[in-house]
């Protein structure tokens, strides 16, 4: 057996040199995948004259700590490492991962060992030996048989089927990590515009109390008069009307904010009641004076919902050579080397070993136009890909145009808001004082509560907005992998094609 062994070893790394030659100089099937060009500058933001927002690199990884809210940027780190959803994309980015490993393996000799013990009773009738000489019956014999044996087979992958599928998988994990990329960049804006939310309900709710208060104070002036003798019950009824009217609001404001509590509980990943004191203000969070955008160039290369659509092309592409190859023949080369034996002591002599050298080729003839019909198929699926990634680079330049208009409309209207606040309160405490010389009646100075409580209210709804717009800017042109904080993160995988 050592001599045959050794026949056996000789010849193997021949074998591989020359699987190794043939397969370095074959050709990869298919298209070669190339990075589409970025859109040319007319195709970009159009108008980007927003005075907070300026042109550049983009946002770093950590965009909302420019809020500068160190309970905020605690918030976003508790949910990139608690949120579930975010988990269960991690562990789908790991099994991508595996997914490279498991192809890329086959693009090396397989290499398999077996075992076997028989008992056997071998039909000598049946080979035409059974019978003696003088018509005696031979009996069949009965044995144990022991075979031990391996073997080894290449793919010599002509026309780089292996290759382009490789490439295949690699590009999908690719998209996956962007998809995982986008969903971290997700719940980061979700816990940010969340946060904002219940800050501007715990200014608005303040505010409603206030003006409630106010009404309170109308309310006990006029009923003073008309007790003495100056205001008449319709002055009651009303200032009492408008005080009622106030607090019928606040139930409904506070229902909104419980809500939103809930919604940011479950960004988190845990209940509404681990989630602790949400006293936050407007007032607490700084308003970033400049907003960095990615340039439109660097926007294709940043936002992942435009990377993730990319790797999809790569990985549609790559398809196409792995339906291609398909038509071609395929070259496979091998060996196999065994023992059989009916006496286990019998297995380390040459006189019981067997061993194969082989080729073989496989080509197809007739498939009914499958294979032809896959090459079509994932052409079609492959333009399909294409116009995606068009319609999704379209889609991140309208929101962000859109974003850096909204910028600009923000500041034009807060500044309108904050001149009409300013004049409602002074006309209100204008009328307060007409009304309690006896110059006015009290419609008026209901009228000028109404107008300074809505002056208020469109105030506060004006500096919310504009928080949250350029929150979602921020988010809009962010990208890069988030990392969680040192301590709580789950290692993803970077998944990179086996060179």
């Amino acid at each position: 057996m050592c001599r045959w062994w050794s026949e056996v070893m000789r010849s193997f790394p021949l074998m591989l040199v020359g699987c190794a030659s043939l397969a370095l100089g074959g050709c990869a099937a298919g298209p070669d995948f190339a990075t589409p060009a970025p859109p040319p500058p007319e195709q970009g933001y159009g108008n980007t004259g927003a005075a907070s927002a300026v042109l550049a690199e983009g946002p770093g990884a950590r965009w909302w700590t420019a809020f500068g809210s160190p309970e905020l940027d605690a918030l976003v780190d508790k949910a990139l490492a608690g949120n579930h959803g975010l988990a269960a994309s991690k562990a789908t980015l790991e099994a991508a991962g595996e997914r490279i490993a498991a192809v890329a393996g086959r693009r090396l000799p397989q290499v398999d060992a077996d075992a076997r013990v028989d008992y056997q009773r071998v039909n000598l009738q049946a080979i035409g030996i059974g019978q003696l000489a003088g018509g005696a019956i031979r009996k069949n014999p009965e044995f144990d048989l022991y075979s031990l044996g391996g073997g080894v087979s290449y793919d010599l992958d002509l026309w780089g089927r292996n290759r382009r599928a490789l490439e295949q998988v690699a590009a999908q994990a690719a998209a996956t990590r962007r998809e995982t990329e986008a969903a971290h960049l997700l719940i980061a804006g979700r816990v940010v515009a969340q946060v904002l939310a219940i800050a501007a309900l715990n200014d608005r709710i303040a505010t409603e109390r206030a003006l409630i208060g106010e009404d309170g104070r109308t309310t006990t002036l006029v009923q003073k008069r008309q007790r003495a003798g100056a205001g008449t019950m319709v002055e009651v009824l009303s200032a009492q009307g408008q005080l009622a009217s106030d607090r019928a609001g606040l139930p409904g404001l506070e229902q909104d904010r419980t809500e939103a509590r809930g919604v940011l509980a479950v960004v988190l990943g845990i209940s509404p009641a681990e989630l602790g004191a949400t006293d936050w203000s407007l007032t607490q969070f700084a308003l970033p004076g400049r907003v960095p955008v990615a340039l439109p160039s660097a926007l294709v290369r940043r936002r992942p919902d435009i990377l993730e659509a990319e790797a999809r092309l790569h990985a549609a592409t790559a398809a196409i050579g792995v339906a291609t190859a398909d038509l071609y023949p395929n070259v496979t080369l091998g060996a196999t080397i065994g023992q059989s034996t009916s006496f286990p002591g019998d297995f380390f002599s040459g006189r019981f070993t067997s061993f194969d050298l082989f080729a073989g080729l496989t080509a197809p003839i007739f498939h009914g136009g499958t294979l032809k019909a896959n090459v079509r198929a994932a052409e079609a699926e492959a333009r399909a890909a294409h116009a995606t990634y068009r319609q999704t680079v379209v889609e991140a330049f309208g929101q962000v145009s859109g974003l850096l208009s909204a910028l600009e409309t923000d500041a034009a209207t807060l500044a309108a808001r904050e001149e009409t606040a300013r004049i409602a309160e002074r006309s209100l405490h204008l009328s307060r004082r007409s009304f309690e010389v006896g110059n006015s009646g009290i419609l008026q100075v209901l009228d000028a509560s109404r107008a300074n409580q809505r002056a208020r209210i469109d105030l506060l709804e004006a500096r919310a907005d504009r928080f949250q717009n350029v929150a979602r800017l921020y988010a809009a042109t962010a990208g890069g992998w988030i990392t969680e904080p040192e301590g709580t993160s789950t290692a993803a995988p970077n998944p990179r094609p086996a060179p």
